[in-house]
């Protein structure tokens, strides 16, 4: 028996079912990888990002999510090259999707229970979005702005519902904007930490500021 199409397991009716100890024996997620592209690139080398945005509260299949990252991976590699950019999967598949086996062979009704002892076997995962929650984010540099939002935009096909795909005033990853983050960085006042910056903080022993 195959798997049942997304829209049996589109909205979030049930309370969330996450493996444990007591719910064994499920599948794994279809996705495997949540960072893609230059993801150890310095935080200056992408000032770039943009987002793309659930516009629904719904849940998204670990396939969809799969086949997203692999559309707008594909097109970011063909169109800017595969080092100029890093592209991130915001949302992990937790929540354990259940299916009630009927079956539908000559002579079934026999063996069939019906609804007696109706509580499923797990059979996929999905991850429960909100609005306004951030799926994928890309960053990169600013030349390839029109290919990170078309990359995002192929990327809204393979899932139900709405999104958006929203260009962030922030510098890459972090949470400043472009002009805070160069005043910042004129001023000396950033530490570089992977994808993102550290604030020197204004606190602490005075030795230390005068060092």
């Amino acid at each position: 028996m195959g798997r049942r199409p997304a829209r049996c397991y589109r909205y979030c009716k049930n309370k969330p079912y996450p493996k444990s100890r007591y719910c064994r024996g499920v599948p794994d997620p279809k996705i495997r990888i949540y960072d893609l592209g230059r993801k150890r690139a310095h935080v200056d080398d992408f000032p770039f990002c943009a987002h793309l945005v659930s516009d629904e509260k719904e849940q998204l299949t670990s396939e969809a999510l799969e086949a997203a990252r692999v559309s707008c991976n594909k097109y970011m590699v063909k169109h800017s090259g595969k080092d100029a950019f890093h592209i991130r999967m915001r949302v992990h598949p937790f929540h354990v999707l259940r299916i009630n086996k009927m079956l539908s062979c000559a002579g079934a009704d026999r063996l069939q229970t019906g609804m007696r002892g109706a509580f499923g076997k797990p059979q996929g995962l999905t991850a429960r979005v909100n609005i306004g929650q951030v799926l994928i984010s890309v960053r990169a540099r600013e030349a390839a702005a029109n290919n990170v939002v078309e990359a995002l935009r192929r990327a809204k096909y393979k899932f139900p519902g709405r999104q958006k795909v929203i260009v962030s005033n922030k510098w890459g990853f972090t949470p400043f904007t472009h002009e805070e983050y160069k005043k910042l960085q004129a001023e000396g006042k950033l530490i570089p930490d992977g994808c993102y910056v550290k604030t020197i903080p204004t606190k602490g022993p005075i030795e230390k500021a005068y060092a």
